[in-house]
């Protein structure tokens, strides 16, 4: 492997990295250019049962006693995934510093809903930010606020991997790109060594922690849930991934499935061509990866010490600078396959309520939502349990935009979709509902007047509404 070996020598080179990061880097190169990749036979692929993916609904109640609540809480560290920039939403910084709900953050939200565990109970729940190269300094500055916070915040950074140039297999650092650009953060399946390298994982070991609950930042249906932390401490599960059932808009997401008696993830890259149609089906394969991911925090030590953890590798092309480059990435939902009595619990979809662009904004700014102690919750009135459909064009891509076009953001408790394309400019105390179409001609403004309520229409001009 004369690639592997020149690739080494220039790594070790690189000053801007940590030992373990290079070797995490040539352990993952090394295991790419083998090919171990595990081949999944399709034909061995079960559904997994009730043992293996719990009912949500078939959980022990938690306990009643505060005491015991206590107890549990005090073995937990809560997690969450910060390494994510706001750019695709026009956003400069930490993807978690975007403003959700009456001015708070995703981070303030989570901050106040630790905070108020901890003060109820009197229990020290840790938060832990796991931040990339991109967010540290931003994120350090953020947290300064919360000093005096009845909350133990932690921060660590996952690995630093330089970007691998196609044509000669070379660290792009190695070739003047010592900038951000020749860089590149390997996904959350980082996490487990990262917190192991980062010294906290004993740092919680020592103070008698037991699991760490990880989430993405920005899923705001990922609150601590006691009944599932009593069932994986009653049960020993090692791994725990919760999973929800899938809707069409959800048919890419990686699924668990029973294998050579392992449960493992599943996900659409691994899937032959021609058994894509039947993964993407929600007839088979019934569930789907939230990615709120419940880990036994000595099996992590065991594991990583062991460097047991070969996760698929997510081979990720890109173009830096007009050179063709490759990132190898791994997911922190693939590692479930190397934990003793891992399971999934099939959840309610109010766990996963992610906000991935404005359209999920328009969602949870709106009345199908309240704010209680840092909880978004849904809104009872609405009969229907699957949210609206959004689709909103560029014009509302950035979170400034967005905010500009709506004077006050409309009630959407009885919308079932609603497709807006053009410069459409909306007034204050607007109701849709039913299927609603708003299209502007191009090059004309279209506004929506104060209190219209546009019931099932298609509008293209001001006299429609």
């Amino acid at each position: 492997m004369e690639k592997l070996e020149h690739l080494k020598s220039a790594v070790a080179a690189l000053s801007e990295i940590s030992e373990n990061e290079k070797n995490g880097f040539i352990n993952l190169v090394s295991r790419y250019l083998s090919g171990e990749a595990q081949h999944i036979e399709w034909s061995k692929i079960q559904t997994p049962t009730d043992e293996v993916v719990v009912p949500y609904a078939t959980l022990s109640p938690s306990p009643d006693d505060p005491a015991e609540t206590k107890k549990l809480l005090d073995k937990l560290v809560v997690l969450k995934l910060n390494g994510g920039l706001g750019t695709t939403m026009g956003c400069t910084g930490p993807k978690s510093v975007i403003e959700v709900r009456n001015g708070l953050t995703f981070l303030d939200l989570i901050v106040i809903q630790i905070e108020n565990l901890n003060s109820k109970y009197g229990c020290n729940v840790p938060l832990v930010l796991m931040n990339s190269f991109n967010t540290h300094d931003d994120t350090l500055k953020i947290v300064d606020k919360y000093s005096n916070s009845n909350i133990e915040i932690h921060t660590f950074n996952q690995s630093q991997y330089p970007r691998l140039v196609v044509e000669d297999f070379a660290p792009l650092p190695s070739k003047g790109q010592h900038g951000k650009d020749g860089w590149y953060p390997p996904g959350h399946g980082d996490v487990f060594p990262s917190l192991m390298n980062s010294g906290k994982l004993d740092a919680f070991l020592s103070q008698g922690k037991e699991y760490v609950f990880v989430a993405n930042s920005d899923n705001l249906g990922a609150i601590v849930d006691m009944k599932i932390l009593n069932h994986l401490v009653q049960n020993k599960n090692e791994y725990c991934m919760e999973v929800t059932p899938k809707t069409l808009a959800d048919v890419k997401g990686g699924t668990l499935i029973s294998y050579e008696g392992k449960v493992q993830l599943l996900e659409i890259a691994q899937v032959p061509d021609e058994h894509v149609n039947e993964f993407k089906s929600i007839e088979k394969f019934k569930i789907f990866n939230t990615n709120n991911l419940w880990v036994n925090l000595n099996a992590i030590k065991r594991l990583v010490e062991a460097d047991a953890l070969k996760m698929e590798i997510i081979p990720n092309p890109k173009e830096v600078n007009g050179i063709n480059v490759l990132q190898l990435e791994t997911a922190a939902g693939a590692a479930i396959r190397f934990f003793d009595h891992a399971i999934g619990i099939n959840v309610p979809r109010s766990r996963f309520l992610p906000v991935k662009a404005t359209s999920d904004l328009l969602l949870v700014q709106s009345d199908l939502y309240t704010l209680v102690d840092g909880f978004v919750i849904r809104n009872k009135d609405r009969a229907n349990p699957t949210n609206p459909s959004i689709e909103l064009g560029p014009e509302f891509k950035k979170v400034g935009n967005f905010l500009s076009r709506f004077k006050s953001i409309p009630s959407i408790i009885e919308l079932d979709s609603l497709k807006v394309t053009g410069d459409v400019w909306f007034g204050a105390g607007i109701v849709l509902k039913g299927k609603v179409s708003i299209a502007a001609k191009p090059g004309v403004k279209l506004e929506i007047p104060d209190g219209a309520v546009i019931e099932k229409k298609e509008i293209n001009v001001p006299e429609d509404i």
